[in-house]
């Protein structure tokens, strides 16, 4: 095939590359004259120069490739494939049974059940999948994960709305190291019971995105920050059933929260805004507050900034004291186009609210104006 071709050609022009950067012919006391005389892990440095689909290609090789690939390769994306995904699928995951880290999102849904099921009962140590806009995909492709991969730390299944929150609840109590999951769109396993289940057995969990998951209620956010002290991040756009109560519970039971989407939460009216703010208040010593530095990268003082971004565009509900008291108590949000991570697009009526900074370069600009009238 063509495809073949090109990709061991990839492979030959780094090996001579290698060749010349080394200066060296000879490795062990013989002339090196090929691929088979590689070790291993030279191969594996090799491969780590060129793209996923070339890996693969050279996995063909030779016994020496394969054995090394099949072996070391830890991590891998198969994105690039617009056909015939799944088959691919079925052949590779009985080869590369080290995988960690594999990406399979489709732009056209391609993959079904029995490859997800490959999946399971052979890469036993993957720690990172990305399913997304996998429609095709049914709950059995769920609980073949859940018995094949436990140890699974971040899953993507956005898009994946074939989904039940039955499947979804019997893999949050297998996996229970997840720290990230991405359930975006998938609207009928998003539900208050998943939330309850991913509550009460994902306990470090850390981020979660459930953006236009419709059904989601107060009682599934509650029994989040009830059960999620050391979430991050959580998108709840387009929520359009939660209330403050969400927010207050997640103010109080998740103190390392530093993103909160609200896009489109309507009910949420200015009460929740005083619960974040207020709760700031309570939390913060003065004199390391005092001391904060907006441009430190320590985790120390990322820590102490508190909510970094906030989208609360088409919260119409809210009025500009709420939202300017959680932008003044929390100094890493920005109005200001440069950083920009207070979002309130589609609230005409929060034009006046604005950051610290952004308060700053007002003030600078009229001194500068003032000074060049004398």
């Amino acid at each position: 095939m063509a495809g073949e071709r090109s990709g061991t050609q990839n492979l030959d022009t780094y090996f001579q590359k290698l060749m010349v950067v080394s200066g060296r012919s000879k490795m062990g006391g013989g002339v090196m004259v090929g691929w088979k005389d590689l070790p291993m892990e030279l191969l594996l440095r090799i491969a780590s120069f060129v793209d996923d689909r070339t890996v693969i290609v050279a996995s063909g090789v030779c016994t020496g490739w394969r054995d090394a690939i099949c072996s070391g390769l830890t991590h891998l994306s198969l994105s690039w494939c617009k056909e015939n995904m799944n088959n691919l699928v079925l052949s590779l995951a009985p080869k590369f049974t080290k995988l960690q880290s594999l990406t399979l999102r489709q732009n056209k849904a391609q993959l079904l059940d029995d490859a997800m099921e490959a999946i399971a009962n052979n890469c036993r140590e993957l720690r990172d999948l990305d399913l997304s806009k996998g429609h095709r995909l049914t709950d059995s492709s769920l609980y073949a994960l859940a018995h094949g991969c436990p140890h699974l730390t971040k899953l993507n299944i956005s898009g994946c709305s074939a989904f039940n929150d039955s499947a979804l609840a019997y893999l949050a109590s297998v996996c229970t190291k997840l720290k990230c999951l991405n359930l975006c769109g998938c609207v009928r396993a998003a539900s208050d019971r998943a939330l309850q289940a991913i509550a009460y057995s994902c306990i470090q969990l850390q981020s979660l995105n459930l953006g236009w998951c419709e059904n989601i209620t107060d009682k599934g956010v509650i029994s989040l920050a009830l059960g999620c002290p050391d979430l991050r991040a959580l998108d709840l756009c387009g929520c359009v059933l939660i209330t403050d109560e969400s927010v207050i519970a997640l103010a109080n039971g998740c103190p390392h929260l530093r993103s909160l989407g609200l896009y489109y939460c309507q009910n949420i009216t200015d009460r929740a805004m005083y619960s974040l703010a207020s709760r700031r208040v309570k939390g913060k010593s003065n004199h390391l507050w005092d001391s904060v530095s907006l441009n430190s990268s320590s985790s120390s003082s990322r820590d102490d900034q508190g909510l970094m971004n906030l989208n609360i565009s088409q919260c119409t509900a809210l009025t500009p004291p709420a939202v300017q008291a959680v932008c003044d108590s929390f100094p890493a949000l920005h109005t200001c186009p440069d950083r920009h991570s207070l979002i309130i697009s589609g609230c005409l009526n929060l034009t006046s609210v604005h950051c610290a900074c952004a308060v700053q370069a007002h003030r600078m600009g009229r001194i500068a104006l003032s000074h060049h009238a004398y």
